[in-house]
């Protein structure tokens, strides 16, 4: 050492109470999109749950079944296809998906659900006015009860799957940008034409 970087330690030595040394391991944590320590199921599990405690829904299927039936939904699969899957009913799994507040925006698409609501008549009034069966006059107002619970609910649980379902497929998508976009940042400028 030479007398400069010596006064310069023993500088620091006296502003640092004597200790030579100031370092910490520098260890990075990495970085979850997710928050949740908890598997999707386990979340999932636990929505349902609340779900079935707060509206008290009658549904044949089990906890593990409608949680397929959220996932298969967020998947963009029909309301056959899922009852085909898990061997029940279509009508089923219908009833199950809106008592689990997940309406589509093809359950009533082009009708009035506010008005068909609204409106005291039989069924069979309704469905001629509106051209359509009155199967689809008590489906359409099953919709809308569904709607207006989770409203009253302040979509909180359609927002909780969002947050599970939904964010988990973002996660998904953005960890395999990050690998992707990190090897093309390590691969990048390297020859790659190597001849042995």
């Amino acid at each position: 050492m030479n007398e400069k970087t010596e006064e310069l330690r023993d500088l620091f030595t006296s502003v640092t109470d004597g200790e030579e040394t100031v370092t910490e391991s520098q260890t990075a944590s990495r970085g979850s999109l997710e928050k949740d320590e908890r598997t999707i199921d386990e979340r999932l599990e636990n929505v349902v749950t609340q779900m079935r405690e707060r509206y008290e829904f009658d549904t044949p299927l089990t906890d593990e079944e409608l949680i397929d039936v959220a996932k298969e939904f967020y998947e963009g699969t029909s309301d056959e296809e899922i009852a085909s899957e898990l061997d029940a009913t279509e009508e089923s799994i219908f009833e199950a998906r809106l008592s689990l507040h997940l309406v589509d925006d093809v359950d009533a698409d082009e009708v009035d659900l506010v008005a068909i609501r609204e409106r005291d008549e039989d069924p069979a009034t309704i469905a001629s006015e509106y051209d359509a069966s009155e199967e689809q006059i008590r489906r359409y107002r099953r919709i809308a009860s569904a709607r207006d619970e989770s409203r009253a609910a302040n979509d909180r649980y359609r927002d909780e799957f969002d947050s599970v379902l939904a964010d988990s497929d973002l996660t998904d998508r953005m960890a395999s940008d990050v690998r992707e976009d990190g090897l093309e940042d390590a691969t990048e400028g390297m020859e790659t034409d190597v001849s042995l």
